[in-house]
C-alpha cells in the first residue's frame, strides 16, 4: 500500500501515485522538498534523474514495495550496491516471514529509534505500524504495550548505549516461561531489530537526515542544542571548507599510508606488550564529546514516552574511580565462527544477509580519496571499522592500534565517537570539521561503515550471551 505524500523516486515516476495498475490511487504526490533530504549534504550532491541505471532501479523496486523512497535510501543512493544490500536486509526484518508479527516489529523499532531520541525514525515507524494493524492506544508510550514487549526495555538500554553490559541472565529472564516470554527464534529477531535500528539511528544523524515532506511538525531528526549548527548544507561539492589547510590534510593522510605500508614490509613486528598498549590508550583517550546525562529538554513527547531511564547513556571505559570492563578479544566470539551461525540457525536467511551487507560495507572502495585516484584504502577501511569496535571495547590482537592514532585525525575521531555513541549529539559543526577536502559522498562511505561497525559490535555482545545461556 502506498504511503499518502511519498515522494516517487525519480521525475518520469511522480505521476505513479494518481494511478497504479490503472487504478485511481487517490494519492497526494508532494512537491520535491527544495533543500533535499539532508541538512548536511546539498541537494546537487545527491543522486536524481540522472541516476545510473542500476541506482535507477532499486529505487523504483523499493517505491513500488514499500510505497516510499525515504530520505536514508536517498542519501545511501550515493553508494549503490551498499544501498541494495542494506535494502533488502531492512525488507525481509520488516516485511518478510519471520517469528514476530509486523506491528510488534515496527514496534521494537520505535522503541530503539527512542533510547536515541531519533524523532525522524520514531515518527516514520509510528506511521509503519498503523499501516499494518496496530493499536493506536500503544503509541501512548511504553506504559501502553503489552507487557513482553515493555520487557525489552533493559536490553533495548543496554544494546543502545554500554551493550557490554549484556549478560546470558538478561537472555534468561527474557526466555523464562510464563505468560509474557519471549521465544528464542522470537528474541533473536528483536535482537537483531534494536540494533538495526540503533544503528540507522547514527546514520540518521551523523549524515543530518531531515523529515519526510508528510513527517508534519517535529524538530527534524536531531535535538537542537546550544552549539548546533543546523543551516542548511552549503553548495560546496566538498564536505566541508577548501583552502590549503584542507589540502595539506589530504596530503599528510596518503604519506602517512604509504609510510604505514612500507613499514609493514620491513619490520619484524610489534610485540604482542605494545600491541596491548597502544590499544588501551586508543580505548582510553577520551578526547570526545561529554556523557549525555540528561535527556535534551526540548525532546518531543511522542519520542520521550517511549524512553525509560533516559538518563541512561554510554559511559567511558576506564571513567576514573570505575572499574573498566573487561575486553571483548574478538577472537573469542567472532562474527564469522559464532554470531553468523547462530543467527542462521535461528532465524534463517536474515544471517546471510546480514554477512553479505558487512562485507559489501567493508570492502566498498571506489580507490579514490579526495581528489586522489588509484588509492588502496583498505588501511583506512579497517582503522575506522576497528576504531568504532575499540570504543565499544573490541580488541582485535593481532591489530596494531598505532594505525589508528596516525590515520584518523582529532576531528575524525570526534565525529566517529559522536556519531557511534551519542548520535543526538551530532552537529553540522563537526561533520564539516573533519576531512575538510573531501566528497561528501566519502563522509557518506564512513556513516555506513560506522552504522555496520556499530551494529555488528551489539550484535556480537547479544550474540555472545545467546550462547552462554545456551550452553
Amino acid at each position: 500500500m502506498l504511503v499518502a505524500g511519498s515522494p516517487c523516486p525519480l521525475e518520469e515516476h511522480r505521476r505513479c501515485g494518481t494511478r497504479r495498475g490503472g487504478q485511481e490511487t487517490g494519492i497526494k504526490v508532494p512537491r520535491e522538498l527544495a533543500k533535499g533530504p539532508s541538512a548536511f549534504i546539498p541537494l546537487a550532491e545527491i543522486p536524481r534523474e540522472g541516476a545510473e541505471s542500476g541506482l535507477r532501479q532499486l529505487l523504483i523496486e523499493a517505491f513500488v514495495s514499500a510505497g516510499r523512497v525515504d530520505h536514508v535510501a536517498m542519501v545511501m543512493g550515493l553508494h549503490p550496491q551498499y544501498l541494495s544490500s542494506f535494502w533488502k536486509t531492512q525488507y525481509l526484518l520488516l516485511r518478510m516471514d519471520g517469528p514476530l508479527p509486523y506491528h510488534k516489529r515496527h514496534y521494537i523499532a520505535i522503541m530503539a529509534a527512542a533510547r536515541h531520541q531519533c524523532s525522524y525514525l520514531v515518527r516514520l515507524h509510528m506511521g509503519e505500524f498503523l499501516q499494518v494493524g496496530g493499536s493506536p492506544a500503544w503509541l501512548q508510550g511504553l506504559h501502553c504495550a503489552p507487557q513482553k514487549l515493555r520487557n525489552l526495555n533493559e536490553i533495548n538500554k543496554l544494546l543502545a548505549h554500554r551493550p557490554w553490559l549484556v549478560t546470558k541472565e538478561h537472555i534468561e529472564a527474557l526466555l523464562k516461561p510464563g505468560e509474557d516470554s519471549w521465544s528464542l527464534a522470537e528474541l533473536v529477531q528483536a535482537l537483531v531489530l534494536l540494533t538495526h535500528y540503533h544503528s540507522l539511528a547514527s546514520f540518521v544523524f551523523g549524515c543530518g537526515i531531515k523529515p519526510e515532506g508528510d513527517q508534519d511538525g517535529g524538530n527534524g531528526c536531531w535535538a537542537p542544542s546550544p552549539h548546533s549548527d543546523s543551516s542548511p548544507g552549503s553548495e560546496d561539492t566538498m564536505g566541508g571548507s577548501g583552502g590549503k589547510d584542507a589540502m595539506q590534510e589530504v596530503e599528510m593522510l596518503m604519506e602517512r599510508m604509504k609510510l604505514l605500508q612500507e613499514n609493514q614490509q620491513e619490520e619484524e613486528g610489534v610485540t604482542q606488550e605494545e600491541m596491548e598498549t597502544r590499544f588501551e590508550l586508543e580505548k582510553t583517550e577520551s578526547l570526545l564529546v561529554p556523557p549525555s546525562d540528561i535527556l535534551d529538554p526540548s525532546l518531543q513527547s511522542h519520542v520521550r514516552c517511549f524512553v525509560e531511564d533516559p538518563e541512561f547513556g554510554y559511559k567511558d571505559f576506564t571513567r576514573r574511580g570505575e572499574q573498566a570492563p573487561p575486553t571483548f578479544h574478538a577472537q573469542d566470539y567472532t562474527w564469522e565462527d559464532h554470531g553468523f551461525s547462530l543467527i542462521n540457525r535461528l532465524y534463517p536467511d536474515v544471517g546471510q544477509l546480514l554477512d553479505e551487507k558487512f562485507q559489501v560495507v567493508y570492502n566498498l572502495t571506489y580507490n579514490t580519496i579526495a581528489m586522489h585516484c588509484g588509492v588502496d584504502t583498505s588501511m583506512l577501511r579497517r582503522a575506522i571499522w576497528n576504531y568504532v569496535h575499540c570504543v565499544f571495547g573490541i580488541r582485535y590482537d593481532d591489530y596494531d592500534y598505532g594505525e589508528v592514532n596516525q590515520l584518523l585525525e582529532r576531528n575524525l575521531k570526534i565525529y566517529i565517537k559522536t556519531v557511534a555513541c551519542y548520535p543526538e549529539k551530532t552537529t553540522k559543526q563537526i561533520y564539516t570539521q573533519f576531512w575538510r577536502h573531501f566528497k561528501h559522498s566519502e563522509k557518506v562511505h564512513i556513516n555506513l561503515l560506522l552504522l555496520e561497525a556499530r551494529m555488528q559490535a551489539a550484535l556480537l555482545y547479544a550474540l555472545r550471551a545467546v550462547t552462554r545461556y545456551m550452553t
